[in-house]
């Protein structure tokens, strides 16, 4: 039995997922990261929306898994990538949901990026 709490998005929390229409384009250090049409847009709450990209549309050969993990209650447990040509800047540069809570389950497999960790995240 696992003692990690899971809550249900609702009314305090809210979280909704949509299709975004546009193209989003990842970039560090002159590289493409990742580059979709398939982006989700995860808006929890009253945080900032975040871009969930396809991990099969990142370049998957500018990226290292870390040993880092996180949990969220509402989500569930993250693995880490890094972006080595991003150096420190780019450690834990990128956050995935491999198994997430049923409530999220879109965002399977999609990947998501710290802003500051990259040099931009542009929705064209």
């Amino acid at each position: 039995m696992s003692s990690k709490p899971i809550r249900e998005p609702g009314p305090d929390h809210p979280i909704t997922i949509t299709a975004n229409p546009k193209r989003v384009i990842v970039r560090l250090n002159g590289e493409i990261v990742a580059d979709t049409r398939r982006s989700l847009t995860l808006q929890e709450s009253n945080y900032p929306a975040v871009q969930y990209i396809p991990i099969e549309d990142a370049d998957e050969s500018l990226l290292e898994r870390t040993a880092t993990t996180s949990y969220c209650p509402y989500k569930g447990d993250a693995s880490y990538y890094s972006i080595p040509i991003g150096g420190e800047r780019s450690v834990d540069a990128i956050w995935v949901y491999e198994l997430p809570h049923p409530a999220v389950a879109e965002i399977k497999n999609h990947i998501a990026f710290y802003p500051s960790r990259v040099d931009e995240i542009v929705e064209q």
